[in-house]
């Protein structure tokens, strides 16, 4: 399983916390470290949609100037918005040990998902 995220995002620490109490093992790629993977930023998008992986809740949507915001109207311009802003992708992407993806954390579906209690 490879989580992805940002260290210091509040719902990156809630799903790893998670994971590390019900001793679930995993890795995890930095964002701000490591960088947005490109090839697999393009099948996040394939599989989750756009709209599902682009935050436009975050402060770094809100900084964004109008035109810039405006500019995303589909796959391209937004892949290309989020390669350039980490943190404009919501998060955690999780890529399970199945190879489906999900994002986000929510418990009772990651321990529906995992069998754990």
């Amino acid at each position: 399983m490879v989580v992805y995220g940002i260290p210091n995002c509040d719902t990156v620490r809630r799903a790893r916390t998670w994971l590390r109490a019900h001793a679930l093992e995993h890795e995890f790629h930095d964002f701000k470290k490591a960088g947005v993977p490109a090839a697999a930023l393009g099948a996040w998008v394939d599989a989750l949609g756009w709209q599902a992986l682009l935050n436009r809740q975050g402060s770094t949507w809100r900084q964004l100037d109008a035109g810039t915001q405006q500019a995303v109207v589909d796959a391209r311009s937004a892949q290309a918005l989020m390669r350039g802003h980490a943190s404009l992708i919501r998060r955690p992407v999780v890529v399970w040990q199945d190879g489906e993806l999900s994002v986000g954390f929510d418990a009772q579906a990651w321990a529906a998902r995992l069998g754990a209690t």
